[in-house]
């Protein structure tokens, strides 16, 4: 009997479609999510809601932060395997809402490492970091490498995310458990984030409502879309490192796509133009982000293949779908 694998954010964007993907394959999986309502806690519920019928998933509405809960849902299932990707995500949000990054991405983040430090021969714990550790780079130049110190984190958010690298190191040579850390670089498509901007402006352009493009619309981002990302995750998952070795990989597209691109690309998908505001750099964002993913290409064969124009027009039809059936 397979033993189940344990997905943390299974409510969210990314974990959703992770615990889909092994799903898929043969796995069990146990979908932790504590459904809070940092965004609309309806499209977490939707999510979950696709798991309906799948055998083989189990789902725990638990705080990752709750370190006895974390670490009896370990041991009562033999787990030996984890992708943890549940945090408190977002840049501003963590202005007003500093705390809410302690506890979920501090704390949560030990629990997890906790539960899996106990475990019975456990294999490798996968996590999520991002691309904000490496802080605000200029334009142009090569991708950001994970050789880099990534020690001038702009926001809070950025900060914890780097802290959890440096906590799963210690934890690693400290304990022997494999870990592999993934700096996210922008992920987007369908069953995404409100809070991302793709799917805010496309709310607005639908709703005939005018977008603030900040930055003045002079950044860049490496998006990446969800079936690309899910892949890496799942490569880097069956290729853990030696017992007692931590590692970061970048996982991105590796291609930059301007701020006006992606709107006008957006725009394209949409069959709509949008009235933009220019407004300037937001405390706390970054200029750029460009993934340098030749670890990841080396380790797993990982090539993203999904280009921005497809991947939005994917989001704009199931956009569209989930929210305007006809």
């Amino acid at each position: 009997m397979k033993q189940a694998i344990i997905v943390t954010g299974a409510a969210g964007f990314i974990g959703h479609a992770v615990a889909h993907r092994l799903l898929a394959r043969g796995e069990k999986v146990i979908g932790v999510d504590i459904v809070n309502d940092y965004y609309d806690p309806a499209l977490k519920e939707a999510r979950l809601a696709t798991f309906d019928g799948r055998d083989n998933f189990d789902f725990v509405r638990m705080d990752i932060a709750d370190a006895e809960g974390m670490a009896k849902l370990v041991r009562d299932n033999s787990v030996v395997r984890v992708v943890h990707l549940a945090a408190q995500a977002g840049v501003r949000y963590s202005i007003e809402n500093p705390f809410a990054y302690e506890r979920s991405n501090l704390a949560g983040h030990l629990s997890v490492m906790e539960a899996c430090r106990h475990a019975e021969g456990f294999e490798h714990l996968v996590y999520a970091s991002s691309s904000s550790v490496y802080g605000d780079k200029p334009m142009g130049g090569e991708g950001f490498t994970e050789d880099e110190p990534a020690m001038d984190p702009v926001s809070l958010y950025a900060a914890t995310k780097r802290a959890c690298e440096l906590m799963s190191q210690s934890y690693a040579k400290l304990y022997g458990f494999p870990q592999t850390g993934l700096r996210f670089f922008t992920v987007y498509g369908p069953w995404g984030r409100p809070d991302m901007a793709y799917f805010s402006f496309t709310q607005k352009i639908l709703r005939g409502d005018s977008i603030e493009v900040f930055g003045n619309g002079k950044m860049a981002r490496d998006f990446t879309y969800i079936d690309d990302i899910v892949d890496g995750i799942i490569g880097a998952l069956d290729n853990p490192p030696q017992q007692g070795d931590h590692r970061v990989l970048n996982i991105g597209d590796s291609h930059p796509v301007g701020l006006m691109e992606m709107i006008e690309t957006l725009e394209n998908a949409l069959g709509r133009e949008a009235v933009k505001i220019m407004r300037p750099m937001q405390l706390g964002d970054v200029t750029a982000t460009y993934a340098d993913v030749s670890k990841l290409n080396a380790l797993t064969g990982y090539k993203p293949k999904v280009m921005l124009a497809e991947g939005l027009q994917r989001f704009a039809d199931w956009y569209r779908a989930h929210y305007h059936p006809e």
